[in-house]
């Protein structure tokens, strides 16, 4: 059985940049004839002329936060997509609120190539711990899964004993998830006698895999590679069993740009992912991710020929992500505009004991445990994700601007 998903990884530089010179005019026309919003934003480009790289770095760059924008003047998808969206399989929301969607297309999100990468082939079992709940990451793995062959267990969130009660009768040899989750079942299981041991290999995101952690799965016996995409994007870069980096999907352009520009750097200089997707239902041409990583020099030893980067290496701006969800100083400000009588806020995200944590500083002179507990409810409605409490005094915060403060340190 091949290593490779088909002959599109392997191919040389030539061949790609002659695809690229084809597929980029043709994706840029499609995206100003049927989507609105890219028929202004790109009014003044000739798709003829943008055959390369470097015309396409001529192009603007679209910010996630221009989304929101479009989306909630011009709701539900602010002209952004390029078919009626009757013809949309799925509607989902992401924080923001941004709103994204998915087509019948097979492997929609482009997952499948990455999975293969990870060694899942077709009758492999896989139990699939993302979310299903208006955000798209259920989905996204399920696609892919299905484009392969896989039966899915449709797991979701939450649930550990009952998750474990199902691993153990129906045995699936795949884990898709957070690796934090799969942490927790390997754990739990131990604990109560649950049988965890048909899972051989796993496929994580939306949130870091340390090389301890890492280890620690391979000390169970358990393969895990990982990926790196975001909601509107779908697949942008994923692992191979070298491990030497990420390997840029066959679906994308990615460019690595000075933040606030969108000027490429220098190779192996850090800066912000910028992609381009060929999707030809959800057209994003340059979308900047506000994601920081570097490309790598040369081909993975694997035999995938396409770019190399470093990986999420941090967030350009403060917003970040928290098991899987991300949050940001527009959050922050809600809380706080629904809890009026506190002073500064501060979220401090932190990896404690191989998990994020998340704790709200608050300064107040009256913090009270059903302060507290009404928090820690806001926290969750409005960040889609746990975190505790901490009052502290007023004044105390630094007057720095910052709120949402990443203290993560991997090990």
């Amino acid at each position: 059985m091949s290593q490779h998903y088909d002959t599109l990884e392997t191919r040389g530089a030539d061949e790609r940049s002659r695809a690229l010179a084809q597929a980029l005019p043709a994706q840029i026309a499609h995206a100003k004839a049927n989507a609105p919003f890219f028929a202004d934003w790109l009014k003044d480009i000739d798709p003829a002329a943008v055959t390369s790289r470097a015309a396409l770095a001529k192009l603007p760059v679209l910010r996630k936060s221009t989304l929101g924008e479009v989306q909630k003047k011009n709701p539900p998808m602010g002209g952004l997509i390029a078919i009626p969206l009757q013809k949309a399989r799925h509607i989902f929301m992401s924080p923001g609120p941004i709103f994204e969607i998915d087509t019948d297309e097979p492997d929609y999100f482009r997952g499948a190539r990455a999975m293969y990468a990870g060694g899942f082939r077709a009758g492999d079992v896989v139990y699939n711990t993302f979310s299903y709940h208006l955000t798209p990451a259920g989905m996204m793995m399920e696609s892919a899964l299905r484009a392969l062959g896989c039966p899915v267990v449709p797991g979701g969130v939450g649930n550990t004993e009952l998750q474990l009660d199902a691993i153990a009768a129906i045995r699936p040899t795949g884990y898709v998830g957070t690796p934090s989750f799969l942490k927790i079942l390997l754990e739990k299981g131990q604990e109560l006698g649950k049988d965890t041991g048909s899972i051989v290999k796993a496929f994580v995101g939306g949130e870091a895999l340390p090389p301890s952690l890492r280890q620690m799965f391979r000390d169970r016996g358990i393969s895990c590679l990982q990926s790196y995409g975001t909601a509107d994007l779908g697949t942008i870069a994923y692992e191979s069993p070298a491990l030497e980096g990420m390997i840029v999907d066959e679906g994308v352009v990615v460019e690595i740009v000075r933040p606030g520009t969108g000027d490429p750097v220098p190779d192996v200089e850090v800066g912000e992912v910028v992609v381009t997707t060929f999707n030809r239902a959800y057209p994003l041409i340059r979308f900047g991710t506000g994601d920081m990583s570097a490309v790598l020099a040369g081909p993975s030893p694997c035999g995938r020929t396409n770019m190399r980067i470093k990986g999420w290496m941090g967030r350009a701006d403060q917003r970040t992500k928290v098991r899987g969800m991300f949050v940001d100083p527009v959050q922050v400000a809600d809380i706080a505009r629904q809890h009026p009588g506190l002073g500064r806020l501060r979220l401090v995200i932190d990896w404690v004991d191989q998990a994020d944590t998340m704790t709200l500083q608050a300064e107040t002179a009256s913090g009270s445990p059903d302060l507290a507990k009404a928090l820690e409810a806001t926290i969750r409605n409005v960040c889609k994700v746990g975190g505790k409490v901490a009052f502290v005094a007023p004044g105390s915060l630094p007057n720095d601007g910052k709120v949402v403060d990443d203290i993560r340190k991997y090990t």
